[in-house]
């Protein structure tokens, strides 16, 4: 894996620095310089651009050619052929499940779907008006109050528990947080319903009706779970790693990516761009957009475009488009006005110069966010839905990281303040 050398004349080193050159089973050579330290020096690289920050066989990207496999599988076919909860087992596991392995993991997802009726009494302690983010990442990080009898994250069995625990009570507790804002009661998880199916009857029924689940919302909800199940090395997993290897437990390590997926320029960006196509109105108003997005000296920025991976069009994006068009048909909302103007801005992205050459193709987020709008959910909800989503990414690294050797993070930095100085004496 290390046979290639690469060689560093730094000035004031008499000596070159020989490094090793990693060679993964895809993707690009990776220098290892851990060695750099010892030579009294380091490297320099903010926002990791350039950065391995570990070795991993779950998730992998190949951003100009615009390819995201999940254990070797292309993110097309997953969405195509398999389903969420299969997709779990996958990313965990690291093999697709036999007919017999996947009934008895979704029965397992099944049997944890409740939490602890004092986390009701827990969530009461919020305003009504909280953000249900903020509400998320006080009940994931409390999980590790209300579940303290598999903790061990040195024992596999008790990592494997709390991976169960966290796919399963997702959706209970970001239902949990959408009907809190409502002011409508909790409705408790029905195990006969499929995974999408449980979040969305216990998002939109009511004591007082019988709810049935759209099929076609289900499905829509399904493949938004797959979609956004994992993506390698982001800035959420990579937090959720860096929590992890200072042993925090897995809930913490979890609540921890939550946190920093809230933050807009990670999970939301479906938000931002509902916001720009409501901004924007009509398709009457494209061009002028457009041209404000061209400007420069204009803050506007097309939202829903360009990847900081994907250099090519974003493989999970035309799936989202696909299912976007089946959720609003069966709505009898096929001309939605802002559809209309997503379809024409998808259209301006990939023939005109000034987007083509600098590869800004419609991402995942460009069309998830009408998808869920469509299905009644609200903006606010949008990223919770993310978190939901990716915690079996999170999970998933974090296990790996934990199943073999590690070291706590703790990145170096380029000093520029002042140096030693003497505290006056007199003032």
């Amino acid at each position: 894996m290390a046979n290639k050398k690469a060689r560093l004349s730094v000035d004031g080193i008499e000596q070159s620095i020989e490094l090793p050159v990693l060679t993964g089973t895809a993707g690009a050579d990776v220098i290892d310089v851990r060695s750099l330290g010892s030579h009294g020096v380091f490297t320099y690289d903010p926002g990791f651009m350039a950065t391995g920050s570990c070795e991993s066989a779950i998730t992998y990207i190949d951003g100009d050619a615009g390819v995201l496999l999940h254990r070797g599988y292309p993110i097309a076919q997953l969405a195509e052929h398999s389903d969420y909860l299969e997709t779990c087992y996958l990313l965990l596991y690291g093999e697709l499940p036999s007919s017999e392995q996947k009934a008895n993991f979704i029965e397992t997802v099944k049997n944890h779907t409740m939490v602890s009726e004092s986390m009701q009494k827990f969530l009461e302690g919020f305003r009504h008006d909280a953000h249900p983010m903020a509400i998320m990442v006080g009940l994931v990080s409390a999980l590790s109050a209300f579940y303290q009898d598999h903790m061990d994250i040195n024992d596999p069995e008790h990592r494997e528990i709390a991976a169960f625990r966290l796919i399963s009570k997702m959706p209970t507790l970001a239902a949990m947080c959408f009907k809190y804002s409502k002011g409508q009661p909790t409705m408790y998880p029905r195990n006969e319903l499929s995974y999408a199916e449980n979040f969305l009857y216990m998002m939109f029924a009511t004591p007082c009706e019988d709810y049935k689940v759209n099929p076609v919302f289900a499905n829509a909800m399904d493949k938004i779970f797959v979609l956004h199940a994992d993506h390698e090395q982001n800035a959420s997993t990579s937090t959720v790693r860096l929590a992890g290897s200072s042993g925090a437990n897995p809930f913490a390590c979890i609540s921890a990516g939550i946190t920093t997926l809230w933050g807009p320029a990670h999970g939301g960006a479906n938000e931002a761009v509902l916001t720009m196509l409501e901004e924007i109105g009509d398709v009457s108003r494209i061009d002028e957009f457009i041209e404000k997005a061209k400007d420069k000296n204009d803050p506007f920025r097309l939202m829903g475009f360009g990847h900081r991976v994907y250099k090519n069009f974003d493989p999970r994006a035309k799936v989202m488009r696909e299912t976007c068009d089946q959720v609003l048909a069966e709505l009898g909302q096929a001309n939605d006005p802002l559809l209309k103007i997503a379809k024409r801005l998808e259209q301006i992205a990939l023939e005109d110069p000034y987007f083509v050459e600098r590869k800004l193709y419609p991402n995942v987020d460009f069309y998830s966010g009408i998808i869920m709008k469509a299905i009644g959910i609200p903006t606010s909800m949008f990223t919770v839905i993310f978190a939901m989503s990716r915690t079996i990414g999170w999970i998933s690294h974090w296990n790996e990281m934990i199943s073999g050797p590690y070291k706590i993070g703790r990145p170096r930095q380029l000093y520029v303040g002042k140096t030693e100085r003497d505290y006056p004496t007199e003032k």
